[in-house]
């Protein structure tokens, strides 16, 4: 079993939490319960999916958490978009989390890949 707290990956998706929350506290009220809501749920599904992956046996299942951990990711990334679109976030609001989530994506990409190969 991994010490998930030691992974870089999981500290960046801890970061990415936080910075996905204060984007949300931007958007209007009636945002609560639709896109606010989707999108932080998302943000917290990247380092909890790594978390459980952590606990799990066996590469095969660390490697799935982790393939769940990016899906959650990219998902965050395309409420950002659309959040810009709609005029809720602007591309400057989001320009420093799409970069952190492109390093996290590496990060984990290269973790499977990893995996993978050994």
């Amino acid at each position: 079993m991994r010490d998930f707290r030691k992974l870089e990956i999981w500290k960046n998706g801890i970061s990415l939490v936080k910075q996905v929350y204060a984007l949300a506290d931007k958007f209007p009220k009636e945002e609560k319960y639709g896109l606010k809501s989707q999108m932080t749920r998302a943000a917290v599904s990247i380092p909890s999916n790594i978390a459980e992956g952590c606990s799990r046996n066996s590469e095969i299942e660390f490697k799935r958490f982790l393939e769940i951990a990016l899906g959650s990711l990219f998902e965050v990334e395309t409420q950002l978009i659309i959040s810009q679109e709609l005029q809720l976030l602007d591309g400057s609001d989001i320009k420093s989390v799409i970069e952190l989530l492109n390093t996290e994506a590496k990060m984990i990409n290269s973790l499977i890949s990893k995996i993978k190969n050994s």
